[in-house]
């Protein structure tokens, strides 16, 4: 068996050994491209995997918990740009439809990235590597082993009703004006209304199409529709009056839902 050693790297020198080493990391992995200057900064490294998704690899030489908020600035740039990046590499076959991956390759990881990444929504894989020189060798081989990102816990099964989402809130004049919106909205289109909790919310149907949103806060709600000018909006509701001042607005929308 050849003796070996592991040695340090350079950034560049991770970049080469990652650029013509792709297929150690994930089988059917490519190289598209690095350094790319993006509005975000310079992406490290751009690959495509074998299902023709496009990824977007941040490499470290240390551990550095900085780098999952640096690699998702450009993750987003990314996600926004897919189309024109698979323009620009049209010989690397990327297809923008498939969901956009991210790659952190570093030696190691601490928990707290770890431990970060399991909440975040997005396509993330952890790659620790080793860099190992053979005694009769003056060449650098990679060796990159990807670590398990545990899932979320599993959340308390919650069946979501009316009376559940307006006990979020913590003032009772507000929660009573809440209150007596809802059982008042049913009266602006007899049968046509539906309103129904959902997760952080109230959602409020006219024919089946939302036009507006009940968001409870601690001190107040939140109620989410179209501005005047069409824009999805949250308007703040800490009284009467607040409530009293949107619901022409309310009652246009519910009307423009109708048409």
């Amino acid at each position: 068996m050849k003796r070996y050693k592991q040695v340090e790297v350079s950034e560049t020198q991770l970049e080469d050994l990652v650029r013509t080493g792709t297929d150690l990391i994930e089988e059917g992995l490519k190289y598209v491209d690095h350094q790319k200057h993006t509005a975000k900064g310079r992406l490290d490294v751009l690959l495509v995997d074998s299902g023709q998704a496009l990824v977007v690899a941040e490499l470290k030489i240390i551990e550095d918990d900085a780098m999952l908020f640096q690699a998702l600035d450009y993750f987003d740039y990314v996600s926004n740009n897919v189309e024109a990046f698979a323009r620009l590499y049209v010989s690397s076959g990327i297809d923008p439809k498939q969901q956009l991956r991210l790659f952190l390759i570093a030696p190691s990881f601490s928990q707290t990235l770890i431990n970060r990444c399991k909440w975040i929504d997005a396509n993330i894989s952890l790659f620790i590597y080793k860099a190992i020189k053979f005694e009769d060798s003056e060449d650098i081989v990679p060796v990159f082993s990807e670590i398990e990102i545990p899932g979320p816990p599993e959340p308390i099964e919650e069946k979501y009703t009316i009376e559940g989402r307006l006990a979020y809130i913590t003032d009772s004049e507000i929660r009573r004006i809440a209150e007596e919106f809802l059982k008042e909205l049913p009266q602006w289109k007899k049968d046509k209304i539906l309103i129904e909790p959902i997760k952080y919310s109230i959602s409020i149907k006219v024919a089946n199409r939302v036009f507006m949103y009940l968001s409870p806060r601690r001190n107040a709600f939140v109620i989410e529709t179209y501005n005047p000018e069409g824009k999805w909006t949250g308007f703040p509701v800490n009284s009467k009056e607040d409530l009293k001042g949107l619901q022409d607005l309310l009652k246009a929308n519910m009307e423009k839902r109708l048409e």
